[in-house]
């Protein structure tokens, strides 16, 4: 057997430079005063500097030079890689270039930042101990990213002292190397002897099989699956199936609202409860896991932020080794028992676990994703599940879009305007900018471009730097940081416009101005993550039509797709549209409330039991409750009304009333779209009945209307995707909390003459084939001849 067989059968971990430097080499205090010492990527900001300085260096100067190292630790290797900025050829001296851009004043840089000084000493050894050198010069190369003034540092070191201080380094990680080698062979064993945990119900073990294929294939899949089917363990199955043959190493389970997260870890649990050996962890709100109360991460408020990064390799260490438990109370015992702050904890966990469960922006918010596993040396090897994915249109809309506001800039400069004169005058400056496009604005105006407001902003990030290093008033900033975090938002955005963004400017109804860049199509970005992973499922009760949802979420054009047929009797539903009630503006009055009121009272009366109706907004809500009160003169039914802004143990309270034995009929008066439409599970009696009042289509209004707006004109009938296939999507949404389970019989009462015409009808799921067109005269005889089928 020769040397390179025999180095194949090793086991080998590989990790970047950067990852290395930063995980071994942290130390200090958690702080996040400092806008830009929060965001490890604040000095890399300037790809477009890098590029510029290393075409400025010459013809000797090789610039992004990949370079590579195995270390032989024991019984695995470890594979250090990364990419050196530049490289030069001295008269036989070799130096080692690292570039940085940076926001603050280079006078203010003393010496080399220490990490960044490792990240360039890493590349001196490889590449010197490649070239056989004896010693090899770094030079530190800073730029200041609005003058784009350049500042370097310069120092030499032998090849024998990089040397010691390299393998010293690479060391300190090995026992981390030799838990991620012997945790995957015990996972990837347990995985082998993992079964499908329950009878496959009917086109339950295609959506297996079409996931299993998409992830073989590296192809995205879009699932259309009813209710009911099992589509998180149709997914996350055929997923660690995946992981176990080395299809993948890490799962995303992707949502938007806490109580899908408690549907997943249940999941994952059923296949641990056969022996899987796997771990999984949920990441909860820095908000909600604070053990101070209120989130103030630096070493002034919080206990825990005093020398986190101290003890938190060793507390990620232990817990990794003792337990596969990676709940929320577990990871709090191992938080206080090493004295660090629990969030920043899970988030170290996640590096090391087989699955994370976390909402949508852990990985595609530019200003929330986890940089750790979306940034550089990022791996690539990772399967995401989506679920719920018609949320993410919206949510990626809202995730890469931003605006600045004109009146924040005067609020701030009359903060600090006897406090420090030039951060006032890049506040001025930034002012005069946004009024005069105010000057061009009638109601709204669309542009082509705002960058000539990019350099006035860049500008006063460096000057709202510098002064947040100097105030000492935590009021003040608070203040500053706020409009800081807004302005480097619009010029992060700023950086990614594209054809599917729009630019306007709009005077808001409070007088308020505002320059806007909206995401309108989120694909391009959203993928800019996706493309880390090896493979993507979208999956929802509601993704109609898919093509809709292919052009919003993807950029590919051979994404798969499957709509998974329903096991459930079509018999248990019946779906009825009121023909003579409406929710349109004009035909709005006492009478149709009334009308309204008089179908929810006459199904009630008919079939006593739970129901849910829903409403276009809370004042429509308000209307008809109104006329339903006097038609209830006795009161016989019990009603409950979700308040706007309810707390989590508030709509704990409005949801346990549906769990209560009673005799009677109890109402819920809910909003389409709102916290009780989607995400809730009430099954056989305690929930047998909704009524939807209207479409869902979303108001009229300065977004959707440009929206519209650029869809026609890229002739893709912009109505339906500014209003009706979001409008539609809320509708079905509430109506599947009728039909949970196979033995769940319900009633869907669709209320608006505009579900009987074709566009609507449409977007209809496949399983309402059959449905009744009725007036309010016909609601009680309908009613009572559904359930006595039953």
């Amino acid at each position: 057997m020769d040397k390179d067989e025999k180095r194949q059968e090793r086991d080998f971990v590989r990790i970047s430079v950067r990852n290395l430097v930063e995980f071994i080499l942290r130390e200090g205090d958690l702080d996040n005063r400092m806008g830009g010492k929060t965001d490890k990527d604040a000095m890399l900001l300037g790809a477009r500097i890098h590029r510029k300085i290393q075409r400025q260096m010459g013809s000797s100067y090789h610039a992004e030079v990949p370079l590579r190292i195995t270390v032989p630790c024991g019984k695995l290797d470890i594979v250090v890689e990364g990419r050196a900025d530049g490289i030069m050829d001295e008269d036989g001296k070799i130096v080692i270039d690292e570039i940085k851009g940076i926001l603050k004043e280079l006078e203010s840089l003393e010496d080399p930042v220490p990490i960044h000084l490792a990240q360039a000493k890493c590349y001196a050894y490889i590449y010197g101990n490649e070239k056989q050198a004896r010693e090899v010069d770094v030079q530190m190369t800073y730029c200041q990213m609005e003058t784009e003034e350049i500042k370097r540092y310069r120092q030499t070191f032998s090849l024998e002292d990089l040397e010691a201080w390299f393998l010293d380094l690479v060391h300190q990680y090995e026992k981390w190397a030799v838990f991620q080698i012997e945790w995957r062979k015990k996972r990837n064993a347990s995985i082998k002897r993992v079964e499908f945990p329950f009878p496959y119900r009917e086109g339950q073990r295609d959506l297996v099989v079409s996931v299993y294929r998409s992830i073989l294939r590296k192809k995205k899949l879009f699932i259309q699956a009813p209710t009911g089917v099992g589509k998180t363990i149709a997914s996350i199955f055929p997923s660690v199936k995946a992981v176990g043959e080395g299809l993948a190493e890490k799962i995303f389970y992707l949502t938007a609202k806490t109580i899908t997260r408690t549907v997943a870890e249940k999941t994952f649990q059923t296949l641990k409860d056969q022996g899987l050996a796997y771990k999984v962890i949920t990441l909860t709100a820095k908000e909600k896991i604070c053990f101070c109360g209120k989130a103030e991460c630096n070493p002034d408020a919080c206990p825990y932020a005093k020398g986190h990064f101290d003890r938190v390799n060793d507390a990620v260490y232990d817990m990794l080794t003792h337990t596969d438990d990676m709940s929320r109370s577990a990871l709090e015992e191992y938080a206080r028992r090493y004295d660090v702050c629990p969030f920043e904890m899970s988030l170290d966990l996640a590096t090391w676990v087989d699955a994370v469960i976390c909402d949508y922006n852990y990985v595609f918010d530019p200003n929330a994703h986890l940089k750790r596993f979306f940034g550089e040396g990022g791996k690539k090897e990772y399967l995401f599940l989506i679920d719920e994915a018609h949320n993410l249109v919206e949510r990626g809309r809202a995730m890469y879009s931003a605006f600045v506001c004109k009146e924040d800039f005067l609020e701030v400069r009359r903060i600090v305007q006897k406090r420090d004169e030039k951060f006032c005058k890049a506040l001025s400056s930034c002012n005069e900018t946004l009024l005069a496009l105010k000057r061009e604005c009638d109601r709204y105006a669309v542009y082509e471009s705002v960058s000539h407001i990019v350099v006035r902003l860049m500008n006063l990030l460096t000057e709202a730097e510098r002064f947040m290093e100097e105030c000492g008033d935590e009021e003040v900033l608070e203040k500053v940081r706020d409009l800081y975090f807004c302005v480097r938002d619009f010029l992060s955005i700023h950086d990614r416009l594209d054809e599917n963004y729009l630019i306007y400017t709009e005077i808001a109804e409070d007088g308020r101005f505002y320059v806007r860049l909206f995401c309108v199509n989120p694909a391009v970005c959203l993928n800019e993550y996706l493309n880390y992973g090896v493979s993507t499922v979208y999956f929802s009760a509601t993704l109609l039509p898919i093509g809709y949802y292919k052009k919003l979420l993807s950029t590919e054009t051979d994404d798969y797709a499957v709509y998974a047929h329903t096991p459930f009797p079509e018999e248990n539903r019946r779906v009825l549209i009121g023909m003579d009630v409406t929710t349109r503006y004009t035909r709005r009055s006492k009478e149709m409330y009334r009308r309204f009121a008089e179908y929810i009272w006459k199904t009630v009366k008919a079939r006593p039991g739970n129901y849910i109706a829903f409403f276009p907004s809370y004042q429509f809500l308000e209307d008809v409750y109104e006329e339903f009160q006097n038609l209830d003169e006795k009161g016989e039914v019990f009603c409950v009304i979700q308040d706007s802004g309810m707390s989590e143990e508030e709509r704990e309270e409005f949801l346990a009333f549906f769990e209560e034995e009673r005799t009677g009929s109890l109402i819920g008066f809910c909003v389409m779209g709102g916290i009780f439409s989607e995400g809730i599970d009430l099954t056989e009696e305690r929930l047998i009945g909704t009524w939807i009042v209207g479409t869902g289509l979303p108001q009229v209004c300065l977004e959707r209307e440009l929206l519209k707006q650029f869809f026609d004109e890229k002739e893709m009938n912009g109505f339906d995707y500014a209003y009706l296939y979001p409008g539609m999507n809320k509708v079905l949404q509430a109506a599947g909390r009728v039909i949970r389970t196979d033995t769940d019989r319900g009633m869907i009462y669709l209320l608006d003459d505009r579900f009987c015409q074709n566009h609507y009808r449409s977007v209809f799921p496949r399983e309402w084939r059959y449905v009744t067109a009725c007036r309010v005269r016909d609601v009680e005889r309908e009613t009572a001849a559904f359930w006595q089928d039953a």
